[in-house]
């Protein structure tokens, strides 16, 4: 084998992956661990509570 034949099955295993990886990153399968991993960063971010009028009113009188 020389070396063009070699560069030519490399390539065409090059290829081969990465058309498995678009298919995989791209299958419904996986879009709800992406949004999952996607929202990660807002996860450590302390919970404000949510102010009821009536909880304001109640502390001014």
């Amino acid at each position: 084998m020389d070396y063009g034949t070699i560069g030519s099955i490399f390539t065409v295993v090059v290829f081969v992956s990465f058309i498995g990886v678009v298919l995989w990153a791209f299958s419904k399968n996986r879009k709800a661990g992406f949004e999952e991993a996607a929202n990660l960063v807002f996860d450590d971010e302390p919970k404000q509570p949510v102010k009821n009028k009536n909880q304001e009113s109640s502390v001014n009188e």
